[in-house]
């Protein structure tokens, strides 16, 4: 297991924030809400690829984001890996990333998921076992995140990314623990902690729209 860097992650999020504020009008809601310390689990809607920059610029704490291994190519891959943030091969259970994983948790970091595994519509109809596992396993609590507005296809100068200097709204949910109490970490318990966990991030992201009009 190898613990990925606190201190890069600080320089990631420092690099975010001016990223962020640069190129888009970010309105963050609810910062307040993730816990100032020990682990914690922010889950994210995906329907960008800025969605986790977004989210490294906008939140109170350093994250460190399970991302695609396609994307630790190169130079790029040993930028992500200086920023620390945390390869995994979404084709297999990667036993590296989930222990590296669990190592950002058990040492009080913040841990940044998108629970649907891949980028679509952003609104978690499909959430995989995964974040109940680490849930489970950490006992650390999920904040829900709504990123709404970096899917905006209208006035883009750059194909690949929302048109410049828009709003986009980045709303954080009340921290939830996962567990029924039991301990237990059996196929049944992750099945029925995946549906409790989908039914807050589903209506954490209904009131997000409510509140941002989105």
């Amino acid at each position: 297991m190898t613990v990925p860097s606190e201190r890069g992650a600080a320089v990631g999020r420092r690099m975010g924030i001016g990223i962020v504020h640069t190129l888009w009008k970010p309105r963050v809601l609810g910062a307040w809400r993730v816990p100032a310390g020990g682990p914690v689990i922010l889950a994210v809607n995906h329907a960008h690829n800025v969605d986790g920059p977004m989210l490294m610029g906008t939140s109170p704490r350093p994250v460190h984001f399970l991302i695609k291994q396609e994307a630790f190519v190169g130079p790029l891959g040993s930028f992500l890996r200086g920023i620390g943030q945390l390869k995994v091969d979404r084709t297999s259970a990667d036993r590296a990333a989930v222990g590296n994983a669990l190592g950002v948790l058990d040492h009080g970091g913040v841990l940044g998921i998108f629970p649907e595994g891949t980028r679509g519509e952003g609104d978690f109809t499909s959430i995989r076992a995964g974040l109940a596992y680490f849930a489970l396993r950490s006992g650390a609590p999920i904040v829900p995140v709504a990123v709404l507005g970096s899917s905006e296809r209208s006035g883009r100068l750059i194909r690949a990314l929302p048109p410049l200097r828009s709003h986009v709204d980045v709303v954080f949910g009340d921290a939830f623990a996962v567990g029924d109490g039991s301990g237990r970490r059996t196929r049944s318990a992750l099945d029925a902690a995946t549906v409790r966990i989908q039914e807050r991030l589903t209506a954490h992201l209904e009131n997000a729209r409510r509140l941002t009009g989105r």
